[in-house]
């Protein structure tokens, strides 16, 4: 049963005279941390310590959080639709997550105009955040630089912060989730770990197996989660905590993607000179290839592409799922 129409805090208009931390949206550095006069409140465990909603599309916010250690606190782009103010619909949502070594702006500044021109048109907020350098979206065995406990902020914090400032859809047929690289893992993993929260999910050459080839993805977990995030910590320890790796492995899990729209795009042909680009889109191709043969195996249907190149986003492949998700989740 769908849900109703819920009453949301916020105004349509960021209130007069507020003053909006001077952030240039996709990559510019902030110059100021005041807070505007804008309606969307601490909560959920949240904080707000920057923001700026000046831009009618783009809305920038910075959040201070127990789940996660940074002095600067992990960070949130929120794209809007083009009638996102005029309109007074509640709107469906995509959570889109970022690669390893990208961060909450990535989607922003990927080719032919990002996530902007993906969705331009499109009756869909998509709400994308941090995800650390190598966080692996997961609460981490262990960390040396205090808490790094990204599936913490995602799923218990930003969700909920999300729908109660956003004219959003609280409720499984209106939200998905997407990503690229460790986010369409990260993705993947969301989807079959809480089944009960998106409808559709996506991975843009994300790994949907920890298990395979040897382990080969949990051990990139754990190798660049010490190296880039948790100053020698691990995401599943070592040796592994094995109920920690079942609990977040996809290929595991299958049934959770029984009704839900499944999309996924590997790269065939990575350049042979490019070692990081070539192992990692090699690595992609089998673990699909496996979840595929898998999700075949339990009549769970998918949409699947192999296309030609190696890791990174394809532009064509990137605005289809946007118009498969707007079509998938329920209407604005």
């Amino acid at each position: 049963m769908l849900s109703e129409h819920r009453p949301t805090r916020r105004s349509i208009l960021k209130a007069v005279g507020g003053i909006s931390a001077a952030t240039a949206l996709g990559g510019a550095s902030i110059l100021a941390g005041a807070s505007s006069a804008g309606a969307a409140e601490d909560g959920s465990g949240l904080r707000v310590k920057e923001r700026n909603e000046d831009d009618p599309r783009m809305w920038y916010y910075r959040f201070q959080t127990d789940a996660i250690g940074w002095d600067i606190g992990p960070a949130v782009n929120v794209l809007l639709p083009d009638d996102y103010h005029t309109s007074g619909r509640t709107y469906p949502v995509l959570y889109l997550f970022h690669g390893g070594a990208e961060d909450f702006r990535s989607w922003d500044r990927t080719m032919e105009g990002g996530i902007r021109a993906y969705t331009a048109g499109q009756p869909l907020v998509v709400v994308m955040p941090d995800g650390g350098a190598a966080g692996w979206y997961s609460n981490p065995v262990s960390s040396n630089v205090g808490p790094r406990n990204w599936e913490t902020f995602h799923i218990d914090q930003l969700i909920p912060w999300i729908e109660a400032n956003f004219r959003t859809y609280a409720e499984r047929d209106g939200r998905a989730v997407g990503g690229f690289s460790m986010g369409g893992f990260g993705a993947l993993k969301y989807a079959a770990k809480y089944p009960d929260r998106f409808a559709s999910v996506s991975a843009h050459s994300g790994p949907p197996s920890l298990r395979g080839d040897l382990g080969a993805v949990a051990h990139w977990a754990n190798l660049s989660s010490a190296a880039k995030d948790l100053a020698g910590g691990t995401i599943y320890g070592e040796p592994w905590d094995e109920a920690k790796v079942s609990a977040d492995n996809p290929m595991e899990h299958l049934e959770a993607y029984r009704d839900k729209r499944v999309f996924l795009v590997a790269g065939t042909s990575p350049d042979p000179t490019d070692p990081f680009g070539w192992g990692n889109e090699t690595e992609v191709l089998r673990g699909q290839r496996e979840f595929k043969g898998a999700l075949d195996g339990a009549g769970i249907r998918y949409e699947a592409y192999e296309d030609g190149g190696g890791h990174w986003v394809r532009p064509d492949r990137a605005k289809h799922d946007i118009e498969g998700i707007v079509d998938r989740l329920r209407k604005a």
